[in-house]
């Protein structure tokens, strides 16, 4: 396995250094931490799960070393100890980059009384209380707390100690203040009041949006330059969240985030194992090029916080390691130095092992698929952060579904449609994008010119980036579908019937009709286009003898089209993703998978046989290419913790050969031996004998 030092040699405090910071342990100490915690213990920890990185708290809420900022709450435990430096220290010793982590988002009595303008306000005029410990206070995100308060504390904390950035989490407020310093600026740039609640449809909530986006990414670019006029080679990471940059002034994010972070620490609820993995494409769809970091929790992620447990080893296994497929790095974090349950260090270890073990392989490539899902940034804006799940739904379902389909694909955000971003794929899938811009319908328009093809359902460029509808579809033309009404529902008992012959509707062998969605908009053909399944007029669920049609199929369900340009386009006027994700019905699942291979236009550059659910990510450079399959297979998969590893049989993995090349050598890179291969129509086989948690094929070209 590698040596964190030897690794980390050549960029310690170079401006490269998070190229090598792969493996990450956070230790987010807890105040009584200076005179209970053992950091032998934590020292031991570092090099038992061979992290190269470290991420130590150091102030904001409560400093761990001897702060002189006024106001700046130092531990009351401390006493004439330095429990970050000291840890600092011992990680330089062991060749580790180190981040500083500060956590802006609550304040004691003594600055709040001081300094009430640092504390958010209510709507009802009152300062806020914590919600979770009401003896401190809720500080304002948005004023000078953090534009002239944390910039201080930052600059103390690399002006003293040898780091390499400051990360902040929860530096990004929670909700609306009411304080009069952001009603005034707030009116001053928008002309609204305050709103009153998170409403899509209320302009005075889209420009408080707006603001707030602007407001935090100047905050972005304040921390940063305050970090770099004393160690150019630092930087400031803000902790992104487990969403997308949606938020965020992607021009400011260029130029001050050399890496990104996403935190998504854990299942929760029913949630899939791929859900790790799609972290990092989400962040990625954005950046393709920068790293990602996923932090993860060694306990359970439930509402109930119980923040001080451990989950299963399996499930941190499941969390890191999903990342891991997907080119993520890994970072484990624990609440509180103390540790009276150490069940998770050796999981963690294994894990990290596991991830040090393909690092050689993935880190000198770079993720490649046929197929991006759009990540519809302009329409999820629209929702308030806390109702966004709902309206994610349509993503969800089609993204579970390419997963059933074993097919590799990649996330792209609808803010970065460039014809270099797009041009990377063959098939782009808009599950349900909205909102879509003038501009950013062109972009697609023009893609399908260049001989791209579209998958687009349900409401799909109906509105333009403000919310506001249009007439038709803005992709109507693309689409090969013209905008009549709707969408009316919830509908219930509702079925969509095969119409004639075409590849969209095959495999439903015995079946006339199959379920259809719960909202559907009426959508009218253009004359170029294939209809492989229409819609059957509603007729009652009860009472059970009046459950029959009354009519015969008509109106468009499925659009089907060549586009004359090398492309293909399929426009489902029904809530397909949405309603998938809800009930995972098998029919909408072949559905979908019909409609990407018929879209595509050829047998997928990738195809992997076997039993069970594999999560595939594909990577590639000159010399070759790299498939990561994941193993999710798994009666906890949809919720967990899982108990146990399920290892899958023996999986066949077919591989288009580039023209004018053919393979040098297959390699199993966890199982550390050659694969076997043959060749045919252009393709290579592999065998994969069999998957424990988590394979790359590894082929390299001659």
């Amino acid at each position: 396995m590698l040596d964190a030092r030897k690794q980390n040699t050549h960029t310690l405090r170079t401006a490269d250094w998070f190229k090598t910071a792969t493996r990450w342990t956070q230790l987010t100490f807890v105040e009584d931490d200076p005179e209970k915690y053992d950091p032998a213990f934590w020292i031991d920890v570092f090099k038992r799960t061979k992290s190269n990185a470290v991420c130590l708290s150091a102030g904001g809420y409560i400093a761990y070393y001897p702060s002189e900022v006024p106001y700046h709450y130092v531990s009351k435990y401390l006493g004439d100890k330095d429990i970050f430096g000291a840890l600092v220290d011992a990680a330089r010793k062991l060749d580790m980059h180190v981040m500083a982590r500060v956590d802006p988002h609550a304040i004691h009595d003594d600055a709040a009384k001081a300094h009430p303008e640092w504390v958010m306000i209510n709507a009802d005029g009152t300062p806020r209380r914590h919600w979770a410990y009401p003896d401190v206070w809720v500080t304002n995100a948005y004023g000078d707390y953090n534009s002239v308060f944390m910039p201080e504390v930052v600059t103390e904390i690399v002006r003293k100690y040898d780091i390499d950035a400051v990360f902040a989490n929860r530096w990004q407020g929670h909700g609306v203040d009411y304080s009069e310093d952001s009603a005034r600026r707030f009116k001053d740039m928008s002309g609204h009041a305050l709103p009153v609640k998170p409403d899509a449809e209320d302009p005075a909530w889209q420009a408080w949006v707006q603001w707030r986006r602007r407001v935090l990414t100047d905050m972005i670019a304040q921390w940063d330059d305050a970090v770099k006029a004393i160690r150019p080679h630092a930087s400031f990471i803000p902790n992104m969240g487990g969403a997308s940059l949606m938020e965020f002034d992607l021009s400011v994010i260029a130029r001050h985030c050399p890496f990104l972070v996403v935190d998504h620490q854990g299942r929760k609820g029913l949630e899939l194992g791929w859900s790790a993995g799609r972290n990092g494409k989400r962040i990625r769809a954005t950046f393709p090029d920068r790293p990602v970091v996923l932090i993860t929790s060694i306990g359970p992620e439930e509402e109930y916080r119980w923040k001080d447990a451990v989950t299963s080893g399996e499930e941190m296994q499941l969390w890191i390691n999903d990342g891991t497929a997907h080119g993520l790095y890994a970072w484990f974090t624990k609440f509180n130095g103390v540790v009276p349950d150490k069940r998770w260090v050796e999981p963690v270890a294994d894990a990290f092992a596991l991830q040090a073990a393909v690092e050689p392989v993935l880190e000198s490539m770079k993720p490649t698929a046929e197929i991006a899902v759009i990540d519809p940034s302009t329409t999820l804006r629209h929702w308030a952060p806390e109702e966004r799940h709902s309206a994610e739904k349509h993503d969800l379902g089609l993204y579970h579904a390419l997963v059933e389909a074993r097919l590799p694909f990649e996330l792209l955000s609808d803010q970065v449609l460039t014809e270099e971003n797009l041009d990377r794929f063959k098939l782009i899938i808009l599950a349900n994008a909205s909102c879509l811009s003038d501009a950013q319908n062109a972009a697609i328009r023009a893609y399908v010119d260049r001989g791209g093809s579209v998958i687009a359902s349900y409401e799909t460029s109906l509105r333009d980036e403000f919310g506001k509808n249009r007439p038709d579809f803005g992709l109507a033309d693309v689409l090969g579908a013209r905008y009549v009404s709707g969408p009316r529902g919830i509908v219930k008992n509702t079925y969509v019937a095969l119409s004639g012959d075409h590849p969209i509707n095959r495999g439903f062998d015995g079946a006339e009709r199959i379920m259809g969605g719960t909202r559907l908009i009426h959508a009218e053909p253009s004359a170029d286009a294939k209809t492989p399944f229409l819609y059957v007029p509603d007729f009652p669920d009860l009472p059970m003898e009046e459950v029959y049609p009354r009519e015969d199929p008509k109106g468009a369900a499925v659009i089907a089209r060549e586009t004359g340009k090398g492309g293909r386009t399929v426009y489902i006027p029904w809530n397909i993703g949405e309603i998938f994700w809800e009930v995972f019905a098998v029919d909408h699942a072949r559905l979908i998978a019909n409609a990407v291979h018929w879209a595509l236009g050829k047998t997928p550059r990738v195809t992997v046989k076997g039993k069970g659910v594999v999560d595939l990510a594909l990577r590639e450079n000159d010399e070759g290419l790299a498939l990561s399959l994941f193993n999710l297979t798994n009666p906890m998969m949809m919720k967990g913790p899982i108990r146990d590893n399920y290892p899958l049989a023996a999986q066949t993995v077919s591989v288009e050969i580039p023209e004018g090349r053919s393979v040098a050598k297959a390699w199993l890179v966890v199982a550390d031996r050659a694969a076997s291969f043959s060749f045919g129509n252009g393709r290579a086989q592999v065998e994969v004998p069999g998957i424990d948690r988590l394979e790359v094929l590894h082929l390299t070209w001659k």
